[in-house]
């Protein structure tokens, strides 16, 4: 099977794709289903730069205002001295913080019930989620997929809510 025309010919036939699953991930299959680019890079940026601007201000206060000492006659608002501090924060919120985001926004969570459309979709199949808004989607989908040698063609009703 060729999961990747499949899913474009099934896109271009106007169908409604829900989701891919794939044993391993597959070059062009997001541009294929017509999803938008992934935001998690500018939550990155962004957690990141809070960082650095949270660091930076935290350690000017805790070091020149609240608890002025003069270490070897160093000022005490020295920036060289704050740079590691910085950095290492800014890769903590940028790291951590992403991964947050990006369970957040998959509605991932401890104890979620996993749902398998396949008892073999994580092993060794491919399967394409449609979803069908009427008869002429019942009668086009196995024919499209047949073009593509789809060895199965079931139908489920699941909830898409529920399942994100």
């Amino acid at each position: 099977t060729d999961v990747l025309a499949a899913t474009r010919e099934a896109r271009d036939a106007g169908l409604k794709i829900a989701d891919v699953y794939t044993p391993y991930a597959v070059h062009g299959l997001d541009e294929a289903m017509g999803l938008a680019p992934s935001r998690l890079s500018l939550a990155c940026l962004l957690l990141g730069l809070s960082a650095v601007v949270l660091a930076t201000w935290f350690q000017f206060w805790s070091t020149a205002v609240n608890w002025p000492i003069n270490v070897g006659g160093r000022p005490w608002n020295s920036l060289p001295a704050f740079v590691p501090i910085i950095f290492e924060l800014m890769v903590l919120f940028g790291g951590v913080g992403t991964v947050v985001v990006f369970l957040l926004t998959c509605r991932l969570r401890p104890g979620k019930p996993a749902r398998l459309l396949h008892p073999a979709a994580t092993n060794d199949r491919f399967v394409l989620v449609i979803e069908e808004s009427g008869a002429s989607d019942a009668r086009l989908v196995p024919d499209l997929l047949a073009r593509h040698g789809v060895s199965e063609v079931d139908r489920q009703e699941i909830d898409v809510e529920e399942g994100r």
